[in-house]
């Protein structure tokens, strides 16, 4: 109620302002009435002329306020024209109606609305009505700012200040509305895709802004024609000049062609872990110009959608299975019947888990290596979860260390050994007995 009450006074100072210049301006004219009788005369003519030729294509306010400010006035036997104090207390209760009106629309109107769509089925009306609540308000209170306006019967130059910036707010506060429900409407399928499982999912935050994106585009093209702007003119020179953009924002159209390409194949979703090239990360966000992922140090990678089209992508949370392979290597003091007992003890470790494809199973003593005698391993989990991946990898570890041990048996590690002989053996040897 006090920026309501301020407002008004603001109003009611620059009125009055207005309305001293105007009397002025009123008190040269009839100085000399012939020559103003004649101008009126003239411009009478001239605007009759106009009308006839179709030059004079809209009116100088939106037909609604115009009607409900000429009703108000003739409701109450107000002149039309100049400023009394009955235009002041008109169109001081006309701003604070309308500011009360405001009020009761957002909390009983608004109130009902979302306590009605609480006993729907869908979830998009509970999203939807308090979307639209602010513009709604925001339309209500326009309409009594400007109606509070056109009372005053400003003059000429400030009367076409008012109906430019009536023309802007108004078109301004149906785009916003119009954006508030597609925002709503677009959540509201991702929610739904989400619930699914459909594979669209990951891609619909691109897909929300995109469709935002031309929705805007469009809405601001539509606004700027309805007030007179040539936007084909403006359109052509885009078009000509489409070969110098084009060049100088190359790596840009790549990325939004790379991100098309990322949307049509999908190779990853929101939230899967991925290798991109030399990258690897959880996908955070796909966007227009570029991909976000989170690595396992929690730093922030920004790859260019042209990179992620272009490369290789590894997607590490779409295994069907995980292939374990490796190599224990025993010491050269093992006798060839321990390792060959070794050897079928290790198999029959792995093939004791219910977790491992038995299918996959193999184990065999494979190489003669520097310092060790090898034992390859490989086997196939049947789970693609990496936890119960690992914690299997743990228990068949362990198993294999207990059965080594149990054996009598050693494993083996980098080492060399250097054989001396002649002159060198000789003085390690008189030394070794100098020192006994």
């Amino acid at each position: 109620m006090k920026r309501v009450v301020a407002l008004w006074v603001f109003m009611l100072g620059v009125s009055f302002a207005w309305g001293q210049s105007a009397a002025e301006s009123d008190t040269v004219t009839t100085a000399d009435p012939a020559p103003a009788a004649t101008a009126a005369s003239d411009h009478s003519t001239q605007a009759a002329a106009a009308l006839h030729t179709g030059a004079v294509q809209e009116p100088r306010v939106p037909d609604f306020l115009e009607q409900l400010v000429d009703s108000l006035l003739a409701l109450f036997n107000v002149r039309t024209s100049g400023n009394s104090w009955q235009h002041y207390a008109i169109a001081g209760t006309l701003l604070v109606g309308f500011f009360l009106l405001r009020r009761v629309v957002t909390r009983w109107v608004f109130g009902w609305l979302k306590r009605l769509a609480s006993h729907t089925r869908t979830g998009f009306d509970d999203k939807l009505f308090p979307a639209l609540e602010a513009p709604a308000a925001t339309f209500i209170a326009l309409v009594g700012i400007f109606a509070a306006l056109k009372v005053l019967k400003l003059p000429v130059a400030s009367d076409d200040v008012v109906r430019v910036a009536m023309k802007v707010a108004f078109s301004l506060c149906i785009l916003w509305g119009l954006l508030r429900t597609l925002n709503t409407f677009l959540d509201h399928l991702a929610e739904v895709a989400k619930a699914r499982q459909a594979r669209v999912t990951a891609f619909m935050p691109w897909i929300k802004k995109t469709l935002v994106t031309v929705f805007v585009v469009i809405g601001v093209l539509m606004i700027a024609e309805s007030h007179g702007f040539n936007v084909r003119a403006l359109l052509a020179g885009l078009g000509l000049g489409g070969l110098a953009f084009a060049l100088a924002a190359q790596d840009t159209i790549a990325n939004l062609f790379g991100s098309v390409v990322v949307a049509v194949d999908q190779p990853f979703r929101i939230g899967e872990f991925v290798r991109i090239g030399n990258f690897a990360g959880m996908v955070e966000d796909i966007g227009l110009r570029s991909t976000r992922l989170r690595a396992v140090d929690k730093s922030l990678i920004v790859i260019p959608n042209k990179t992620v089209a272009a490369e290789a992508v590894t997607n590490l949370a779409r295994f069907t299975q995980r292939r374990v392979e490796q190599v224990i290597g025993l010491t050269y003091d093992t006798p060839p019947e321990k390792l060959d007992a070794i050897v079928e003890e290790f198999r029959g470790i792995i093939l004791a888990e219910e977790e491992v494809d038995p299918t996959s199973v193999m184990v065999f003593f494979r190489d003669y290596s520097a310092s060790s005698l090898d034992i390859w391993i490989v086997y196939v989990t049947k789970d693609p979860d990496f936890q119960k991946h690992m914690r299997l990898r743990q228990r068949i570890n362990l198993a294999i260390m207990r059965a080594v041990q149990g054996k009598g048996l050693s494993f083996a590690f980098p080492t060399q050994t250097v054989e001396l002989g002649g002159d060198t053996a000789k003085l390690f040897a008189s030394r070794r007995d100098t020192q006994a």
